[in-house]
């Protein structure tokens, strides 16, 4: 059965503000089942290596190795500017930038593209079975203009 793992909580909000320039609650701009591109997060202007965390709904532990896929949608509010690079990490245990828990996966960096586009990163079967608590995970988002 498939499950998905959607934001449920801001855990480092760092300098990220929602589309609405709100910083409280703001996953709730993210946790959507249908991808919607009038409400997302945004970092500010000239990041450099700009934090966003958010913990995901629990999960439970599908007993497979395959078939674990991480999804984000990826863009700039505005066309062109500046040259944004943009590192996704799966984390198990995450607490704060002091504590990161342990690294399940990482995607990037990679240009932002100017228009929102579909992003993801499949985990191997080693990364999937890495995962000992599908109530402990997070995705870490960092940002940085190039």
């Amino acid at each position: 059965m498939a499950q998905f793992g959607r934001p449920s909580t801001d855990t480092t909000i760092g300098t990220y503000v929602d589309n609405a320039d709100g910083v409280t609650n703001i996953f709730q701009a993210i946790d959507e089942s249908v991808a919607s591109d009038t409400d997302y997060i945004k970092s500010v202007s000239a990041p450099s290596s700009a934090v966003y965390v958010t913990k995901l709904t629990t999960l439970e532990d599908p007993v497979i190795s395959t078939g674990h896929v991480v999804r984000w949608r990826i863009g700039k509010n505005t066309a062109g500017g500046a040259t944004l690079n943009l590192t996704v990490e799966l984390r198990q245990g995450y607490t704060n930038e002091g504590a990161q828990g342990t690294l399940i996966a990482s995607n990037g960096p990679e240009a932002v593209p100017d228009a929102f586009t579909d992003d993801s990163m499949t985990l191997s079967g080693g990364q999937a079975d890495s995962i000992t608590d599908y109530t402990s995970l997070y995705l870490r988002f960092i940002v940085t203009q190039v």
